[in-house]
């Protein structure tokens, strides 16, 4: 996660300032629903700016976002879509979809079209269709949904390596909490952009509970 400025927005390579900044976000679903997680360095450059930083979020109820990328970008966009989920639930008396926060998502990052330094995992439990869901939103907006798992950030190669050997769609809670406590540990041992506590959460019918590390 980059702590860094833009200084050039206009001359900003995207795609390979993303690749420089450093973090580990996990998305995974199991047979009750998601596991949202990551860990709590943020960096500007080579330098450790936090050891504590907050990049795990509650959404609503049913839906939790992860970033990576520049923090102050993502940071405004999770906190525009936590404002329209509420707006959304004073209006309607519902709890809005996982799959309508992850739109919010991509129209908010599609609006400012390379603009947002921002990669984000959007998980939840859709009470509509009974079952966890994914998406991953990128820094151009698309939306793709995935049925198994996503890994974003520069350890998320060491995290993919252990998840993809693993996993499973029926993997029980405790199967699914403790592999991703090994793709974390995995990115944070191998990864240098990667470090510190872990911050995970699970989304179910039963709604969000966090299960380490969630400071929010």
């Amino acid at each position: 996660m980059s702590m860094e400025t833009k200084k050039d927005s206009a001359n900003l390579s995207m795609p390979s300032e993303i690749i420089k900044t450093g973090t580990t976000t996990i998305g995974l679903k199991y047979k009750d629903g998601v596991i949202i997680a990551t860990e709590s360095q943020a960096t500007a450059g080579t330098f450790i700016a936090s050891t504590q930083a907050q990049k795990l979020f509650k959404i609503n109820t049913y839906s939790a976002a992860t970033m990576s990328g520049s923090v102050a970008d993502c940071q405004f966009v999770i906190n525009q879509i936590r404002a329209l989920s509420n707006i959304r639930e004073i209006d309607t008396g519902k709890v809005p979809s996982v799959k309508y926060i992850a739109n919010l998502v991509r129209n908010i990052v599609y609006s400012g079209r390379g603009y947002y330094l921002a990669l984000l995992i959007i998980g939840g439990f859709s009470e509509e269709e009974s079952k966890g869901k994914l998406y991953g939103i990128d820094f151009v907006g698309t939306l793709f949904e995935e049925d198994s798992f996503l890994s974003y950030g520069s350890g998320s190669p060491y995290a993919l390596g252990v998840i993809e050997a693993e996993w499973k769609p029926e993997l029980t809670e405790k199967q699914a909490i403790d592999l991703v406590k090994r793709a974390l540990k995995s990115a944070i041992t191998r990864d240098s952009g990667s470090g510190f506590n872990f911050q995970i959460v699970k989304i179910t019918k039963d709604g969000f509970h966090p299960i380490e590390g969630y400071m929010d």
